[in-house]
């Protein structure tokens, strides 16, 4: 007798279902990992727009910058102005500004340079913004985190 060389086609069901669960386990992991670092990315956008906003608002109580008008808490009128740069206090007829950013970050989830604005007077949940100054920034973007929280509220 002689042996023919190949496989069964027993071999080949069974090969080709044990690819099948492994595939359907990887899939959503895939799914998981590309969500998590879209949103490891929205929080250090996020972090770093507020901590612009932050530094304007102290350069301005400090007077290193050219004060805002009073009615605007001594934050922002927007996030172009941190990218722009504002005039620094001093430089009489010198052209020095300084920039808190250098560029409005892409929302990671809506793939635009776009988020949602807040003054110091709106209330915290409010997806208005009242114009005049930027106290707070938040994401566009629909849908809820891994956190269980919606992203309107990171």
């Amino acid at each position: 007798m002689r042996r023919r060389n190949g496989f069964t086609l027993l071999e080949l069901v069974v090969t080709a279902t044990v690819l099948l669960i492994l595939a359907s386990v990887t899939v959503p992991l895939v799914k998981n990992g590309l969500k998590r670092q879209k949103e490891i990315e929205l929080r250090r956008d996020l972090r770093e727009m507020r901590t612009a906003i932050d530094a304007y608002k102290r350069d301005a109580e400090q007077q290193k910058i050219k004060a805002p008008a009073p009615e605007a808490n001594f934050y922002p009128e927007s996030l172009e102005m941190l990218v722009e740069g504002v005039p620094a206090a001093g430089t009489g007829t010198s052209t020095r500004k300084i920039r808190y950013l250098r560029r409005i970050p892409v929302d990671p989830f809506t793939g635009k340079p776009e988020w949602g604005l807040r003054n110091s007077n709106d209330d915290a949940n409010s997806t208005s913004w009242g114009g005049g100054h930027v106290y707070d920034v938040y994401s566009l973007a629909p849908g809820t985190g891994m956190n269980g929280i919606p992203y309107h509220e990171w």
